[in-house]
């Protein structure tokens, strides 16, 4: 008689998957704390007393919730190879909101004469809204989630992710592995021994990565000891509970109308990435439901709001790494525990202080590495070529994000010296049409899915599709949640209005039109080719 599986609430490799999942968090709470101080000016009482708390809630919540499912879906299906959903702190929705949201009601209010103290509450305030209106929006998205997915080619949902793990993962973390040879080689020698050679040490891979990271950081000189950095991390520690703020939520209020434009478009990025998500999560071989999934990442964004911090949460992308790694359910519940007490104890900045990020960036290289591999992979041979174009968006924001951190890097950005239009000719004196690749950031997650999918139906000769695909591209160019962007002091931003990005929606137009006589002439031609949907194979062409 075959013996039932049935999964186990922690296994040797959820160790490895902690590390990983953890400093991924880590690096989203330190960005905060460094954000909110340094860029909003917010007192320690705030963000250690009401931020953090907060962010502290949403992540136990979803972290716990995710586990718990997985647990449930291993023993339904007799599993014990089962990997919870990866859950954190939304990166983008964090830099959307600070510097979009909260730094502009700060600034504005200093401006009518508002002393800085109240003008960061009101700032603070702001940011709750945002928060909570994207949770409300991914709450509202679950129950169509499931929708996306069947219309939605594979290759259309992995690309996105790929182009994301490649640029702003994988190639982040290899520039900073070669700026510190010596402390980065190693690890990431260690990671692909374990991980792609199968190569077994007395340790967790993952583990012995971070802790030779550790020691060589600080034997080499890349870390070293300093009394005041030292006694600035001790100065926060302490006890911090969460606490209710709906009366600072409704007194925030008018934020929702005023900043619409930067709320919708995070609120439905962070919708499709976690439907993304949960294909590459089925591709690796986890099935998920969307509804509940998709809930829950609201309910813990709006727990988030609701408790004092202003950074929706989501489903991370990673998942095929994490359970190529062996993590299963444990890693997720050690990540919410850990990361939940750092941020109730005030202990961020010593932890910050001790282990330095090249310690366990090894990971997050390899993970890029996998996601990328697995959109390949997990989609018919013959959709590479709709891969490869869902991967050039996210590429184009990547170098677009690139070079106004060069800008920046060179003196301009400032209010002095904003960023114009005029740097568009002076790139394209180099033969860069810049102004391209600011067009493509701006919503390259949408973008991305419809470029590839529209080159699916093409590969499959569903001329019809690829018209419609067309047809809907131009209907989120024409209200701005693709392409159009407005000039600020530092950035180019996303601009959203009826009309918006009239240029791109006629461009996708003419193409929807290309594509309608395609499939008027190959139909009359009788050499219409078009592939079947095929609702029980997920894995297929049309899903």
């Amino acid at each position: 008689m075959e013996a039932i599986a049935s999964p186990r609430w922690l296994v040797r490799r959820d160790i490895d998957g902690f590390f990983g999942l953890a400093l991924d968090n880590f690096i989203q709470i330190l960005l905060i704390v460094n954000l909110c101080g340094g860029v909003l000016g917010f007192p320690p009482a705030l963000i250690y007393g009401r931020i953090l708390p907060g962010v502290a809630l949403s992540l136990i919540v979803g972290n716990i919730y995710y586990s718990w499912l997985a647990y449930q879906v291993g023993q339904r299906e007799n599993r014990d190879d089962i990997t919870a959903l990866p859950y954190g702190i939304n990166t983008v929705s964090l830099f959307a909101y600070v510097f979009l949201v909260m730094l502009p009601v700060k600034l504005a209010a200093i401006a009518k004469g508002v002393s800085p103290e109240q003008a960061a509450e009101l700032a603070w305030q702001a940011g709750l809204v945002a928060c909570l209106g994207s949770g409300l929006i991914e709450l509202g998205g679950a129950w169509f989630g499931n929708n996306l997915r069947r219309i939605a080619p594979r290759a259309a949902l992995l690309s996105t992710l790929g182009g994301i793990a490649l640029t702003f993962i994988a190639i982040g973390f290899l520039f900073r592995t070669f700026a510190n040879p010596v402390v980065g080689l190693v690890p990431l020698g260690v990671i692909l021994l374990t991980y792609f050679g199968g190569v077994k040490f007395a340790i967790p891979g993952g583990l012995l990565a971070v802790l030779l990271g550790i020691a060589l950081a600080w034997g080499t000189g890349l870390m070293s000891w300093d009394n005041a950095r030292f006694a600035t991390a001790l100065q926060p520690i302490g006890l911090y509970l969460p606490g209710f703020w709906l009366g600072e939520l409704w007194n925030g209020r008018g934020t929702l109308l005023d900043y619409l434009s930067v709320i919708l478009p995070m609120g439905l990025f962070n919708l499709i990435g976690s439907i993304q998500n949960l294909e590459s999560a089925e591709a690796a071989g986890d099935n998920y439901p969307a509804t509940p999934c998709l809930a829950a990442n609201g309910i813990g964004t709006i727990v988030a709001a609701v408790c004092g911090s202003c950074f929706p949460t989501t489903i991370y992308i990673g998942h095929p790494g994490w359970k190529a790694m062996g993590a299963r359910v444990g890693y997720s519940v050690l990540n919410g525990v850990v990361m939940s007490l750092l941020c109730l104890s005030g202990t961020v900045g010593l932890l910050a202080y001790f282990v330095p990020v090249d310690a366990g960036m090894a990971i997050v290289l390899w993970i890029g590495i996998v996601i990328v591999a697995q959109s390949f992979e997990a989609t018919p041979s013959h959709h590479a070529p709709a891969v490869v174009v869902g991967l050039l968006p996210a590429i184009a924001a990547w170098g677009a994000l690139i070079a106004k951190q060069a800008l920046q890097a060179a003196g301009m950005g400032t209010p002095a010296n904003p960023l114009t239009p005029a740097l568009i000719d002076k790139f394209k004196a180099f033969d860069t049409f810049i102004d391209g690749a600011f067009a493509l950031e701006q919503g390259f997650i949408f973008s991305s899915m419809l470029l590839a999918g529209i080159t699916v139906y093409i590969i499959e000769r569903n001329f019809r599709g690829a018209a419609f695909w067309s047809i809907a591209a131009a209907l989120m160019s024409w209200v701005g949640l693709m392409h159009s962007y407005n000039w600020g002091i530092a950035d180019t931003v996303i601009k959203l209005g009826f009309g918006a990005g009239s240029a791109w929606a006629v461009g996708y137009l003419l193409m929807a039109i290309l594509f309608f006589y395609a499939a008027w002439q190959t139909r009359h031609s009788g050499s219409d080719h078009q592939s079947t949907l095929d609702e029980g194979n997920r894995g297929g062409v049309l899903h």
